[in-house]
């Protein structure tokens, strides 16, 4: 690409599968939307300290690419940006990123280590959903929410600290991260919703913190190591399935705090120990 050029546009290069290398100048300062989408051969790009932005889809399924640097010039990356790229194994996201957009790095088989900046403040839905060689996560204490099904399918994430300055976890974060072992989440979350945790089969113990007033449905459904949990007096509801499938939950004490109890909450035969109170059980 010539140093004359200065923004490389939508679809410029799209399916390109047989392109294996390409050099971007330092005059170039946007990657438009699908640039680079499904060159499967691309195994290695350079990015300029002089990019800017980033366009949706713009590296998607590049599947051979396995290694890219991005500058902390770049202050935009768009949804399904870089998914599907199968051999990426390590990547930072720079500090000029404040939020990562839904499926930015979704289906990233190969991605075993993510390095977050302190800067980002959300994690958008999809972001990082089947990025089943995922090993290690640090979330920074900038973050404020994560979004639906963001670490969905991560089988192989076993610890995840989240940290105090996250309010919000929506539904089926960690749903499916099969060997996950061990979760803390903090007093700053409200309500655990729905699917949450399901299928985190791996997972024995969890606390529910002081600030949570209601378990979702289907939060821990199937669950299926879990022979713990602790629900504390501030919760009031347990919605539908939500401890169903918990095959190891031999007993559960319910505060008194609860007056509502959903469809099939428990698996069968397990012992049930509910402070008197009035409760609605469906």
């Amino acid at each position: 690409i010539p140093s004359s050029v200065t923004s490389i546009g939508e679809n410029a290069f799209n399916e390109c599968s047989s392109l294996s290398q390409i050099t971007i100048p330092s005059s170039v300062t946007s990657i438009g939307e699908s640039a680079f989408n499904g060159c499967s051969s691309l195994t290695q790009i350079k990015i300029p300290s002089s990019l800017t932005s980033i366009g949706s889809s713009a590296f998607k399924r590049c599947s051979s690419l396995s290694n890219i640097i991005i500058p902390s010039s770049v202050t935009s990356i768009g949804s399904y940006a870089f998914k599907g790229c199968k051999s990426i194994v390590k990547l930072s996201i720079p500090s000029s990123i404040k939020r990562i957009e839904n499926f930015t790095f979704s289906e990233c088989t190969s991605l075993q280590q993510i390095l977050i900046s302190s800067s980002v403040t959300e994690i958008g839905n999809f972001a990082f959903n089947e990025c089943s060689s995922l090993i290690k996560l640090t979330i920074p204490t900038s973050v404020k929410s994560i979004g639906e099904y963001s670490f969905y399918g991560c089988t192989s994430l076993t610890k995840v600290i989240i940290p105090s300055s996250v309010n919000e976890i929506k539904s089926s974060a960690f749903e499916g991260c099969s060997t996950l072992k061990f979760i803390s989440i903090p007093s700053t979350i409200a309500i655990i919703n729905e699917a949450t945790f399901r299928d985190c089969s791996s997972l024995i113990n969890f606390t529910v913190p002081s600030s949570v007033i209601e378990i979702g449905p289907s939060a821990f459904k199937d669950c299926s190591s879990l022979v713990e949990i602790t629900i504390p007096p501030s919760v009031t509801a347990i919605k539908n399935s939500a401890f169903s499938g918990c095959l190891s939950l031999k007993e559960i004490s319910i505060p008194s705090s609860v007056i509502f109890i959903g469809i099939g909450v428990f698996p069968e035969n397990i012992k049930i120990f509910k402070s008197s109170n009035y409760c609605n059980i469906y």
